[in-house]
């Protein structure tokens, strides 16, 4: 009997499960991909109209895992209108380049109908219904039924041996909660509607960075100048624009960096040194790991280690030494400081060892999270996940040109919001109330852009696997877990229930609280490797699947 999957989401992390799977299956299976949007392969952070066309991706081309081919491969193909239509300057093709969202969004929409057109070529059946909400899903018998809208529930071609779960992010479809309060930036087409007013973002990263351009362009344009500057005009009656980003510390993002890719090999820090710890199972396990991760930061850059006086650094004051410098300057002074510092590595192919290696190494660090206690994990994001995060997430060089030329032309600043403070959004008048310190400012208009947050199980959009307890809570499943669900190795919904195996979940909040770091392209690659070879050994031996 043919072994039936369905995919439920179309999404870059479907794509490349998929890859992987009809790569290695043995035999052909028949495949239904389940998508509520009108088009399947895009992905929610790459959709038009979800994202404004100057909205720019944080990974650069050669950092963007292949599908039938590679993104460069891709847009040295298309055509110089259509590159253009995408906002994609011709010249300005490259394997180290950053392109607008949209952009990313056609590649992906091409690969996906090549991956199925290779798939159907060796004997899978491919079946895509795009405009099919699933409502919910059970564990039955030997399969899966899949509750769809405006479908019985037990429709037979609604049953399937296995499933995968890649919902991907989860924004609300009307993101204004009440007049002038709003819980995301995405659609992006709702922001349009905002008018020049004050308005206040809460968040510094790539995230509120979409949120400033989108409404900038919105109010006014970005001119290139000849010698490659950016400045920014405001349109006319839209002279009251005033954007205020706001952080705990009130710093804006780092600019790319040089560095070579592939990755090259860490000295100590390794997935072999973490691994041993792993197996050892301290009690110290994170102390340990943090030992290994100054040990390899002060070999790879002993002036930095010097610096911040890395050899006497307790794990709890590294986040705080870490933004230290940066802390006490000007952020804007700061990052034009940091630009021209990039820019210039990047001419000459100079890397900076530190930044480099806390990069490589938040990969391996990572290993250690899902066998740390609760006390230990929240030590971690304290103290260690800021530095990562704001390594793997530094941004384009135009977004930062972006905001400064925003700055100078006196529409926008930064503010820190420090640990004393409290967003008011039940206020009688429009927006909000923002209070620092005992300070009250208020914002006509306030968006949250501080990106994707780790999602309770009672969020998850299935409940009848939790009826079930084919999926549980994190605190269920591992007692004083975070929030969210606990997966396996083979992401899995951790179960005591052997049926569990017929489901894979790979929707990004639920698993955040365990895997903070899954949240790009690279990772969907990862799971979506890890997923597609589990699938095809699991259809090789398929009466054994509830047993294995």
């Amino acid at each position: 009997m043919t072994a039936s999957i369905a995919f439920v989401g179309a999404g870059p992390t479907t794509l490349y499960t998929l890859k992987a799977f009809v790569e290695q299956a043995a035999c052909p299976a028949r495949i239904t991909i389940f998508e509520q949007q009108a088009r399947a392969g895009l992905g929610t952070p790459y959709r038009p109209g979800w994202n404004d066309p100057a909205m720019l991706s944080n990974i650069a081309s050669v950092e963007i895992p292949p599908l039938c081919e590679t993104l460069l491969s891709w847009l040295k193909r298309q055509s110089r209108k259509r590159l253009i239509s995408l906002g994609i300057d011709p010249k300005d093709v490259d394997d180290r380049a950053f392109y607008p969202r949209v952009a990313l969004g056609r590649y992906f929409l091409d690969q996906f109908d090549m991956l199925v057109g290779d798939a159907r070529e060796k004997g899978f059946i491919v079946d895509i219904r795009t405009g099919h909400r699933v409502l919910d899903m059970s564990v039955q018998g030997n399969g899966v039924q899949l509750d769809i809208e405006g479908e019985g529930e037990d429709i037979a071609d609604n049953r399937f041996n296995f499933v995968v779960m890649a919902t991907g992010h989860q924004w609300p479809e009307e993101p204004e909660a009440r007049p002038g309060y709003f819980l995301s930036p995405w659609p992006a087409s709702a922001l349009k509607r905002i008018n020049a007013v004050n308005v206040g973002i809460r968040g510094s990263s790539l995230t509120a960075i979409d949120a400033v351009v989108a409404l900038a362009t919105a109010h006014g344009a970005f001119i290139d100048g000849p010698d490659g500057s950016v400045e920014y005009r405001i349109g006319a009656g839209s002279e009251g624009l005033a954007l205020t980003m706001m952080s705990r510390k009130g710093l804006l993002p780092e600019a790319d960096f040089y560095h070579p890719i592939p990755y090259e090999p860490l000295a100590f820090c390794t997935h072999e040194a973490i691994g041993t710890l792993i197996e050892a199972q301290p009690k110290d396990l994170l102390e340990q790991a943090y030992a290994l991760f100054k040990k390899e930061l002060a070999h790879t850059d002993p002036a930095y280690a010097d610096h911040v006086r890395l050899a006497d650094l307790a794990l709890e004051d590294f986040a705080e030494r870490f933004f230290a410098d940066r802390a006490d300057a000007d952020p804007f002074e700061w990052a034009a400081t940091n630009l021209r510092e990039a820019q210039a590595n990047f001419d000459q192919e100079i890397t900076v060892p530190w930044r480099y290696a806390i990069l490589r190494m938040h990969e391996v660090l990572a290993l250690i999270i899902p066998h740390l206690d609760e006390g230990a994990l929240e030590s971690f994001g304290k103290h260690l996940k800021p530095a990562f995060v704001d390594e793997y997430a530094s941004v384009p060089h135009l977004s930062i040109q972006r905001l400064l030329a925003l700055h100078r032309a006196g529409h926008l600043d930064v503010i820190a919001l420090g640990n004393d403070y409290r967003v008011e959004t039940h206020g009688a008048e429009r927006g909000v109330n923002v209070v620092i310190n005992g300070k009250r400012r208020h914002y006509n208009v306030f968006i949250d852009a501080t990106g994707q947050r780790p999602l309770e199980a009672d969020d998850f959009p299935f409940p009848t696997l939790l009826e079930q307890g084919i999926v549980m809570d994190a605190q269920d499943a591992d007692e004083g877990a975070t929030k969210g669900i606990s997966v396996d190795e083979a992401f899995h919904p951790a179960s005591p229930d052997p049926r569990a195996r017929r489901v894979y979940c790979l929707s990004l909040p639920f698993i955040l609280g365990r895997h903070p770091f899954v949240q790009g392209i690279t990772s969907s690659h990862e799971m979506g490797g890890i997923v597609g070879q589990d699938l095809a050994r699991m259809i090789a031996v398929p009466m054994q699947a509830d047993a294995a």
